[in-house]
């Protein structure tokens, strides 16, 4: 989820800046392709791509990147038999290839194109394709049920193409706002849900215990017609209230949510739904069974299982999506193909111009 932090910086301030992005990997890896780290020239780093032992080098690059405008790729080899090179007894395993890119002008504004789009709802998909003098971008939205991928990796058989596709922050509805809401609202934040905070008690529903959510106000049906639930919402329901509580999931049953997760012993789950069939998408008790005690620990059962529930809706489309990729080794033995970087935006500009599914987006470009 660092994408979107990096573009909530950039709307926030225009100092200099560099992006870092990982291209591709093999074996294994801290962070998976595409995510992303800004290097910001007042001291700022916003994302992160290591635990730790790329960060000084990528910082150091950084400057020369913004100095000469020209972007730059850069491989690291994390492999334990590599360690002399390093010097940090690093031995990760994995082979990495990383993009740094000077953040202005043209990719600033696509980026902060990107930015707006995500705050009206929409996915947006960015392209990159490049050379050793150029780089490209096509940005395109309305992309259907590929909006379900927060990274799609396309490689050519160069490496010299990738794609990323950068979804919304997906929305998770706090029902209910007791001390078990706080310490779930503290590490949904934390993992990348936009949080609406929601009770009828005026008291509890403030700005002050929830700061960086949405507060709503009202009983189960005002909370509903303010929020507008849609199937790809989460909600946890958590008022220890029972009457509240019922009202609550009995409106939310027939939304068929992503997920629907409701905080309590299994005798009161019985009483909740002793007049409702429990669809797979309600988690009744909510969060893995690891044993949590006190609501700093349930909000870690609860967080896990909402990174679970995400994870796999975003595993089921890669896999889909994978039967028609062409994803070849990054540091293995290749042939060239002349102008396929050109070539891939090329496409994509004309299926933007066709229509294609609907589709809009914008082109940028930067030569050195």
């Amino acid at each position: 989820m660092d994408m979107h932090d990096v573009l909530e910086s950039l709307k926030a301030s225009d100092e200099p800046s560099v992006l870092a992005t990982i291209v591709c990997v093999e074996g294994h890896s801290y962070r998976k392709t595409g995510a992303s780290m800004l290097f910001s020239f007042s001291g700022d780093q916003i994302g992160s791509v290591s635990p730790g032992c790329l960060e000084q080098d990528l910082l150091e690059r950084a400057a020369g990147v913004w100095d000469s405008g020209q972007f730059i790729c850069v491989d690291y080899n994390m492999k334990p038999e590599e360690d002399a090179i390093w010097g940090e007894s690093v031995g990760c395993g994995g082979e990495i290839r990383m993009l740094l890119e000077p953040v202005e002008g043209r990719l600033r504004a696509i980026l902060l194109e990107a930015k707006t789009k995500n705050d009206a709802g929409i996915s947006v998909k960015l392209m990159r394709s490049w050379d050793e003098k150029e780089i490209s971008y096509a940005l395109i939205d309305n992309l259907g049920d590929h909006s379900l991928v927060d990274y799609e990796d396309e490689l050519n058989n160069n490496s010299n193409q990738m794609t990323i596709v950068i979804t919304p922050r997906p929305r998770l509805v706090l029902f209910g706002l007791g001390k078990d809401a706080e310490a779930i609202y503290s590490l949904a934040i934390q993992i990348g849900f936009r949080v609406i905070a929601a009770d009828w008690r005026l008291a509890l529903c403030t700005k002050e215990r929830f700061p960086h959510a949405e507060c709503v106000i009202g009983s189960p049906v005002q909370i509903m017609e303010q929020v507008q639930l849609r199937p790809d919402d989460y909600l946890i329901v958590c008022s220890h209230n029972l009457s509240q509580d019922k009202d609550m999931i009995r409106l939310a049953l027939p939304l068929k949510l992503v997920y629907i997760g409701v905080l309590g012993s299994k005798k009161r789950i019985r009483m909740l739904f002793e007049t409702f069939l429990i669809p797979s998408n309600v988690h009744a008790p909510i969060g893995l069974s690891i044993h949590a005690d006190g609501p700093y620990e349930i909000a870690v059962s609860v967080a896990a299982e909402l990174i679970t529930i995400r994870a796999a809706r975003k595993g089921s489309q890669r896999q889909e999506g994978s039967k028609h990729a062409n994803i070849s080794p990054l540091f293995s033995s290749r042939t060239e193909q002349a102008h396929g970087s050109s070539k891939a935006i090329a496409r994509a500009v004309e299926e933007q111009a066709a229509g294609t599914d609907g589709a809009a987006g914008s082109v940028i470009q930067r030569s050195s």
